[in-house]
């Protein structure tokens, strides 16, 4: 029930809103967070809300015949987790979680509403002392994510080819 409830709040709510709620909001009722904290925390509570229903659904993928297999083998819960179902669940949590990854390292740029200087802010930094360079900063800037969101992409590729093979 705990858990269903955080899940829903934190993929029902805005990550803005709840980065600006721990940020300004905590200390009027006396719990002060670094910046950086908050935003870990605010990042990590958002995006492992999200995570958590993606290990969720790639389990309940997993057909009932295996669990039922793996209990006529005599395994316990844990060895049925682990040795039948979390292997064949692995397989299909990767690409959710390698868009997750990449949506987690865009959404890293609202830091710098919360007074971290992220890429994001130290390019508004350049662009507000170079304004006439506007275009080529936001432009350098979109590069930056792109190339590293792709790499991220190709890493999760990588991994799914490794994990997947010798399965059909």
């Amino acid at each position: 029930m705990a858990a269903a409830v955080y899940v829903e709040f934190f993929r029902g709510t805005s990550l803005l809103v709840q980065m600006f709620w721990l940020f300004f909001a905590l200390p009027i009722l006396g719990i002060e967070l670094e910046p950086m904290t908050t935003g870990v925390l605010a990042l990590g509570l958002n995006y492992g809300a999200y995570g958590s229903e993606i290990v969720r659904s790639s389990i309940q993928a997993i057909p009932k015949g295996q669990t039922e297999a793996a209990i006529a083998l005599n395994l316990t819960s844990f060895q049925r987790m682990r040795s039948v179902i979390l292997p064949q669940a692995f397989t299909l949590m990767l690409p959710a979680f390698g868009n997750l990854l990449i949506e987690l390292l865009k959404g890293t740029s609202l830091v710098s509403l919360i007074t971290l200087s992220d890429l994001t802010f130290t390019g508004m930094l350049m662009r507000t002392a170079n304004i006439a360079r506007t275009p080529e900063i936001l432009g350098l800037i979109l590069v930056i994510y792109f190339v590293l969101a792709y790499s991220l992409t190709l890493v999760v590729r990588w991994l799914e080819r490794r994990v997947s093979a010798g399965r059909v």
